[in-house]
């Protein structure tokens, strides 16, 4: 399963400014306007592990960042390029109904899924609602709406 999953799959450094060690998500599997499927092989370094279990803080963030990619893809062309060279800054302004019912361990492939509810575009800031679950093959880690706020930096 694992290498099948990248062959295709969208490095995520195209939609999101987050670097290791702060990158949760390995790849986009999928991605529209208002949906995005991503991957992320949890590894021992993480540093989210812990006694080879990752622990929430990763799954959330791991969650945030899947939720990003969505709004994140429009400042980019088909080919993956900036569209400018203006920046963004994003983060979550809220979470509601967050729950984890089982942590990954290590090795484990997270595939999480987003899906755009609701936008409201102001003048150079976007405020989005997301649903998001996080599965390990049949087995939901977790689930959460995430509120993000993202503004265009001139």
């Amino acid at each position: 399963m694992g290498e099948d999953l990248y062959k295709s799959a969208i490095p995520i450094e195209h939609f999101l400014p987050h670097r290791a060690p702060m990158l949760m998500v390995d790849s986009i599997l999928e991605i529209s306007p208002t949906h995005v499927l991503c991957n992320f092989l949890v590894q021992d370094e993480n540093i989210f592990v812990e006694d080879g279990f990752f622990q929430e803080a990763g799954l959330m963030e791991n969650m945030a960042q899947t939720c990003s990619s969505i709004v994140g893809q429009t400042f980019y062309d088909e080919d993956y390029n900036p569209k400018s060279d203006k920046r963004i800054i994003g983060f979550i302004s809220g979470v509601k109904k967050l729950a984890v019912f089982q942590l990954p361990r290590t090795g484990d492939v997270i595939h999480t899924e987003s899906t755009l509810t609701s936008q409201f575009d102001g003048d150079g800031y976007s405020i989005c609602t997301m649903d998001v679950r996080a599965k390990s093959e049949d087995r939901l880690l977790s689930c959460a709406e995430i509120n993000l706020f993202l503004k265009k930096m001139t």
